[in-house]
């Protein structure tokens, strides 16, 4: 129940964030959301998102989020991350992401 209560919360807020879509996955501890819509924007520094690589990168760089990009898994241009932590985490994790998100150009 815990579980689920965190991965519909990390799916909900991601999904409020622009650029980014979520879905639901049916298992697993893990969601893995497009960033299809951020892919072509330019950070504050400059440097344009042109894959996952970059958007994972860039969350890494700017605001302190770790998430693995999806060219890994050969799901370009989606990302993942673990909802296997704690609320508080999560929450100060999607906070961030909208952030960065925000500071795109």
């Amino acid at each position: 129940a815990a579980f689920k209560k965190r991965r519909d919360m990390v799916v909900g807020r991601l999904n409020e964030i622009p650029g980014l879509d979520c879905r639901t996955p049916e298992g697993a501890f893990y969601v893995y959301p497009s960033c299809a819509g951020v892919i072509g924007r330019t950070t504050p520094d400059g440097v344009t998102i042109a894959s996952s690589e970059d958007y994972a990168t860039y969350l890494l760089e700017s605001v302190g989020v770790a998430v693995v990009h999806g060219a890994a898994f050969g799901l370009d241009p989606h990302f993942r991350i673990s909802y296997a932590t704690a609320d508080s985490a999560l929450e100060a994790a999607c906070d961030r992401i909208d952030k960065a998100n925000k500071a795109l150009s």
